[in-house]
């Protein structure tokens, strides 16, 4: 490793380019990711690192100093605590972080299972909804207006490390991905739907996920093929947007899970159908 780059003004063209892409990172094609697990996640996923940033405190974690290390042609930087606190925006960062190209979108249709996400604007939700989609299985999510930006450090923080296993497409036209894929897609809604534990949901099934006040729009409940609620206990009127997905996307993936290990379940290709039983209704958000 060649000696790193010392930045110790805020006055440092360095430094303000830093904070640029920290505050609009689609329009400089770059992120920034705070932390060790997900900086040593992009080295060892083999993602691009344009650059290595470590705060003078920060160097001296032994885990800092090894991927400081270990960053052999990688342009490394280390900042005034000062000023990593500054860009990171946390009161206390673990001091050490990465600038990465942002991929490019995906080409091409969507495969299998995918969520779609409609004016989800909080970023934990948003990176929490990423990283149990990865978790789950589910490769596509698509990012409707009005989103938190995917690659913004908050979301990147949440999802840590979900970002490198998925398909993520962001600004997206979910009514026309609803219309050119073969998928069943359900809505989920907090209250009218079937009982998600009535629906088969062993086929490929596109989530509409909706935001966290209002809901899904209006347009994109009508294009679903089917609205699905979670029945919750009495009194009680939602769950938090991400805790829902993690219910429906593991809900699919237990069925699965059973009908293959009992070779019994039925899996229609054309996705979610209703079981035999009454239905059930219950609030979600």
């Amino acid at each position: 490793m060649s000696e790193p780059r010392r930045i110790t003004s805020r006055d440092n063209p360095g430094f303000k380019a830093l904070r640029a892409l920290v505050d609009e990172p689609r329009r400089h094609g770059r992120a920034w990711l705070d932390g060790i697990h997900l900086v040593a996640t992009c080295f060892e996923r083999g993602t691009g690192v344009r650059q290595l940033l470590a705060s003078e405190s920060g160097q001296q974690n032994a885990e800092i100093a090894a991927l400081l290390q270990a960053a052999a042609g990688v342009d490394c930087v280390i900042l005034r605590d000062s000023l990593f606190r500054e860009i990171s925006g946390l009161g206390n960062p673990t001091g050490v972080a990465a600038v990465i190209d942002i991929p490019p979108a995906p080409a091409g249709e969507i495969r299998g299972d995918a969520v779609l996400l409609d004016t989800v604007q909080d970023a934990g939700n948003v990176g929490t909804i990423l990283r149990t989609a990865a978790a789950a299985g589910v490769r596509d999510v698509l990012l409707g207006p009005g989103c938190a930006a995917a690659w913004s450090p908050r979301v990147l923080r949440a999802g840590q490390g979900a970002h490198f296993s998925l398909a993520i497409r962001e600004q997206a036209e979910l009514a026309a991905a609803l219309a050119a894929s073969p998928a069943t897609s359900v809505a989920t809604v907090a209250r009218g739907g079937a009982s998600l534990y009535q629906l088969d949901l062993t086929g490929p099934i596109l989530w509409l996920v909706g935001n966290e006040g209002a809901g899904l729009s209006p347009e994109l409940v009508a294009a679903a093929k089917i609205r699905v609620t979670i029945p919750l206990a009495g009194g009680i009127e939602s769950l938090n947007v991400a805790a829902a997905t993690a219910v429906c996307l593991f809900e699919a993936s237990r069925q699965r899970l059973a009908g293959s290990a009992s070779g019994n379940r039925p899996r229609p290709e054309s996705g979610a159908q209703m079981k035999q039983g009454p239905r059930k209704a219950g609030p979600k958000n």
